[in-house]
């Protein structure tokens, strides 16, 4: 790989801290009805993705560090039908309070556009939900636009932005 991107985590107004943080980068083959693997019950090529994980290093209480690449995945001919070719889709930021299977997971994802452009994007979530709600591992995607929230829990939250920075190889 040599296309390399340095991802920035930043959040600001935690109620707590984030002890386990991980990064997932995804991949996505942009040619799967001329190389993928044919579903036999509906004759349909079946859709190749892989969601490859990276390391998002502590920086601060607040701030995490990572390194995407945009062409990490080889492009090759999986099912002797042609040569699959992948695309970087995006990254995402999964941020808990510890390991325990009942804390929530606060995911932030950034898009390729938004990584190739350098645009950071900011996602809000509601503080109640640290560092647990009533669903085990509950997956919360947080929200771009703050008033989408209950208009009574938008002054309970906070925020955590996604940034990337290009990387010379």
């Amino acid at each position: 790989p040599t296309r390399a991107f340095e991802l920035v985590v930043t959040v600001a107004d935690a109620p707590g801290d984030f002890n386990v943080i991980k990064g997932t980068a995804q991949y996505d083959v942009s040619n799967e009805a001329e190389c993928g693997r044919i579903v036999e019950a509906t004759g349909t090529p079946a859709r190749i993705t892989s969601m490859e994980p990276f390391t998002l290093d502590r920086v601060s209480d607040t701030q995490f560090r990572g390194t995407v690449y945009l062409d990490r995945m080889l492009d090759e001919d999986y099912y002797g039908r042609g040569v699959c070719h992948w695309e970087f889709s995006g990254a995402n930021a999964v941020l808990q309070a510890t390991d325990a299977k009942e804390d929530a997971r606060f995911i932030s994802r950034i898009d390729a556009q938004h990584v190739a452009d350098g645009s950071p994007v900011t996602f809000h979530f509601v503080d109640k939900a640290y560092p647990r709600t009533d669903m085990d591992g509950y997956a919360y995607y947080g929200d771009t636009d703050r008033n989408a929230l209950r208009a009574d829990l938008r002054d309970a939250t906070f925020a955590v932005t996604v940034q990337a920075r290009g990387v010379q190889p």
